[in-house]
């Protein structure tokens, strides 16, 4: 990450009373702060950057720059047992602490050293630092075979449910994170005018609200209709949507909305993340139980990287569609079955056949 140039936090004199070494150590993370807001990051990023700073501080009950490794073994402990973090969040506030002690360490380490006496340390280094493959564990989706026949079974059970509005609202959300791989927060934001059949082969959908990179806001992108999703939308459009209300044809108005009105307008409201998490809560119970309380949104969004991965779509194209910065992110995202090389090994040896086939003849 690139920082901003700040001033210097360098003094006279070192610190005595108690307050002194408070006051300090407010500094050091208040500069901290402003070069990550120079650098162009979002509020709540830095916030929460913050955030884990000051945990840390309190757990150690001692000034920052006084940390060695063995706090912070005993802090990502302590998330751990007595806060009961997830591994993800203890990973994310690993990298959350080392990006700090590098901050330090880079522009304070003299400045520190001279008021204080104290050498700053790296306190997350190899050996305490998290693996982040020790989250993905609990991310790697259902096989095909399981997805297909959940969606089969909710497919048709969308006609003849209580509530036909929002069960097919639901249904289609679901099918974009199955086979585009969009975000939950990306797609309640889609506006029917997001909506682009004009573009490309099989139309796009313009996600105007994708996850930007380190907080720094909304990174828009144009994601194709490919796998069925045209189908998906036509559908929707033309049998479902105006059966919400007469905004139908309000390109302004919410893709997926909401049974509810809005008291000032009387139109319907933009559907919220936790109304179509519990849709598909409750067709995973209906349909496959034996994923129930773990197959998520996000989990979907595994499915479909990994799906398009074994079916041949590069990485590079599954990066775009799916918004990410980095490639390294992607390979996160795929999971392979055990029989993948063997498949792959296949694969290539079908084409260099076919090549030297059509060169003889």
């Amino acid at each position: 990450m690139s920082l901003a140039v700040v001033r210097s936090i360098g003094t006279a004199g070192r610190p005595c009373s108690p307050q002194d070494l408070e006051d300090f150590e407010q500094e050091l993370i208040d500069q901290y702060a402003i070069a990550m807001l120079g650098a162009g990051l979002g509020d709540d990023y830095v916030g929460s950057e913050r955030s884990v700073v000051f945990e840390f501080a309190r757990f150690l009950a001692s000034p920052v720059w006084t940390a060695q490794p063995e706090d912070a073994d005993r802090f990502l402990n302590y998330l751990r047992r007595e806060r009961r973090n997830s591994k993800s969040t203890v990973a994310g506030k690993a990298v959350a602490l080392g990006r700090f002690f590098d901050f330090l360490v880079d522009r304070y380490q003299g400045d520190i050293h001279a008021l204080t006496g104290h050498v700053v340390d790296q306190v997350i280094d190899e050996h305490n630092r998290p693996s982040r493959t020790d989250c993905v564990g609990t991310r790697v989706p259902p096989s095909e075979d399981e997805v297909e026949s959940l969606f089969a079974a909710w497919g048709p059970a969308v006609i003849e449910a209580r509530k036909f509005l929002p069960a097919a609202r639901d249904y289609l959300a679901a099918s974009l994170w199955r086979r585009a791989g969009l975000r939950i927060s990306e797609t309640v934001m889609l506006d029917i005018r997001d909506w682009r059949p004009d573009l490309g082969e099989h139309g796009k959908l313009h996600v105007r609200f994708g996850k930007g990179s380190r907080g720094r806001g909304p990174k828009p992108r144009l994601v194709p209709a490919i796998n069925s999703v045209d189908t998906l939308i036509t559908w929707w459009l033309t049998d479902v949507r105006h059966q919400f209300g007469e905004d139908w044809s309000d390109p302004d108005a919410p893709l997926l909305p909401s049974e509810r009105r809005d008291p000032d307008t009387g139109r319907c409201t933009r559907v919220g993340d936790d109304a179509l998490r519990s849709g598909l809560a409750d067709a995973v119970g209906c349909w496959l139980p034996a994923w129930s309380g773990r197959l998520t949104p996000h989990g979907l969004r595994h499915y479909c990287a990994s799906s398009l991965y074994a079916r041949g779509m590069d990485l590079k194209a599954i990066q775009e569609l799916l918004g990410h910065v980095w490639l390294s992110t992607t390979t996160r995202y795929i999971h392979v079955h055990d029989d993948h090389v063997e498949r792959a090994w296949a694969m290539a040896n079908d084409r260099v056949a076919a090549r030297l086939q059509m060169e003889k003849g």
